[in-house]
């Protein structure tokens, strides 16, 4: 019953939040977002303590002020995600090309044919970034975990479609992702990929804001294996608009060089996120400390195992 009431909430935003004016829509979504901010439910705690680390010479009467603006700026990402279909996608693309730096590190790397790995956090409205991408580059690929119901899965899978993304499911599809995006980077193409959080045996272990969490190896050992470019990204608001950085690209020296690498691109998030700390949207658990005791022994065995140290 949840997931579908989940299916039906999302499916009501899209038909529905384009619809309102610019300014009804925006004035509902910060509305909704303070009130979610006031009530502090697991998500906004959880916040708090992110933010916490992130910025932490913030005092209490500070912190509430971020944790309420994050908020906002989380809903803001979901009012903008609900609104593109409707949008001009060219006007858009313009927007974002007129705020966005670093795009000769991208076209440096397509032009020597490798192909690039775009690394990016969960900040500001990536979707956006993707619209830019599209228009700079004609298309990318990313991968989408299966959401259930597969109902949902779909809605969101024909969203992405329809602003010209390559969406490749984690699980479920043809063929093993991993091979997806690799043959992708060998054609000279860009692959797009959420990296600031992957809490299972997989992670790499690295150091964020002073403590100790994991990330995902996905980007680096594509670019160690294909000979792509990592280049990470920053992504945050302004009042209208957005800014996109892409930064020079991380080198991977061969897939024993995926720690080093994926440590680089934590540093690299971490300057932005901490530049940017209300537009970082990361609800969730992230540092291994905040884990259940079990779920920390659980990681600690695995990576033992790996000969990774946590």
């Amino acid at each position: 019953m949840k997931e579908r009431l989940a299916d039906l909430g999302y499916a009501a935003g899209w038909r529905l939040v384009r619809l309102l004016p610019e300014k009804w829509a925006r004035a509902l979504f910060d509305a909704v977002a303070d009130r979610a901010a006031k009530r502090g439910g697991g998500g906004v705690r959880q916040l708090r303590a992110n933010l916490r680390r992130v910025v932490p010479q913030a005092g209490e009467a500070e912190l509430d002020e971020l944790v309420r603006l994050a908020v906002r700026s989380y809903a803001r990402y979901w009012r903008e995600a609900f609104r593109l279909p409707s949008l001009d996608l060219k006007a858009a693309y313009a927007e974002c090309d007129r705020t966005m730096t670093g795009v000769e590190n991208l076209d440096a790397a397509l032009a020597e044919g490798r192909g690039a790995v775009i690394a990016l956090p969960h900040s500001g409205n990536w979707d956006m970034a993707g619209v830019w991408l599209v228009g700079h580059c004609g298309t990318f690929t990313t991968v989408a975990e299966r959401l259930k119901p597969e109902s949902l899965y779909q809605r969101f899978i024909a969203f992405r479609e329809s602003l010209g993304f390559e969406v490749v499911p984690l699980t479920g599809g043809d063929r093993n992702p991993a091979l997806v995006l690799a043959d992708r980077l060998r054609a000279n193409k860009v692959v797009c990929l959420l990296a600031d959080r992957d809490l299972t045996a997989g992670g790499v272990p690295v150091t964020f804001f002073g403590e100790r969490t994991m990330m995902p190896a996905g980007p680096a050992h594509l670019a160690a294996t294909t000979g792509a470019a990592l280049i990470p990204a920053g992504l945050w608001f302004t009042e209208d608009g957005w800014v996109i950085r892409l930064h020079p690209p991380i080198r991977v020296a061969g897939t024993a060089g995926v720690p080093a690498a994926t440590q680089q691109m934590a540093d690299v998030f971490a300057a932005d996120i901490a530049a940017h700390p209300t537009d970082w949207h990361m609800m969730q658990q992230l540092w291994l400390a905040d884990l259940p005791e079990s779920r920390q022994k659980a990681l600690r065995r695995v990576l033992a195992r790996r000969g990774d140290a946590v």
